[in-house]
């Protein structure tokens, strides 16, 4: 179980949100909601070990999923708003650092990327370059998915096919945490609002 309990955190002089508190269990999903500059990605940032709040606790099984990094990273995959692919590589070797050749082309048929797999990535459209940073998901069995705005681009086709992918990893006892103004193709979520320095549940 993923558990957030009194989360806060402060940017520079602002208070970007307090007392943010949630709990997500096996195949649970978490929808953060709210206003552009509420604090989703923030918490997100929070919830991957990228940025420490100055109150509260995220825990993991019950222990303090923060006490150690390296750790706490191997239990997630984090797709953030900005899509970190690399231009100069193709479209497959964007994906090398995760994993060999076999786990590359399930990945990239996962997301209907196959045939663009010796293209190099900045001949990419916007929604094939979210569509590659969103196969990053399934080159790893990780149970926590941590992911920022993940239809930013895509068609209606590839969102449906993304709900197809969420709902196999919850199936599987998975767990997702999103920050989205949309709805997700997906069923049976928890919801938190952020309201920038106040949260909403």
């Amino acid at each position: 179980m993923l558990e957030g309990e009194g989360l806060a955190v402060i940017r520079g002089e602002r208070l970007v949100f307090a007392g943010v508190s949630f709990a997500l269990a096996p195949g649970g999903a978490l929808l953060l909601t709210g206003p552009n500059g509420a604090g989703k990605s923030t918490l997100l940032r929070v919830l991957a070990g990228l940025l420490r709040p100055v109150a509260g606790t995220v825990r993991w099984a019950g222990e303090d999923a923060l006490a150690d990094l390296p750790e706490h990273a191997l239990r997630l995959c984090y797709v953030g708003h900005q899509d970190a692919v690399k231009p100069g590589l193709t479209v497959a070797e964007n994906l090398r650092f995760w994993g060999g050749p076999e786990a590359i082309a399930r990945a990239l048929a996962a997301v209907d990327l196959s045939p663009l797999a010796d293209l190099p990535a900045r001949m990419l459209s916007a929604g094939q370059r979210r569509r590659l940073a969103l196969s990053r998901l399934l080159m790893r069995d990780a149970p926590l998915w941590l992911l920022d705005e993940p239809t930013t681009g895509l068609d209606s086709a590839s969102v449906e096919r993304l709900g197809g992918l969420l709902a196999a990893h919850r199936a599987s006892g998975g767990m997702v945490v999103a920050a989205t103004h949309l709805p997700l193709p997906m069923g049976d979520t928890g919801s938190l609002q952020l309201k920038g320095g106040a949260v909403v549940r």
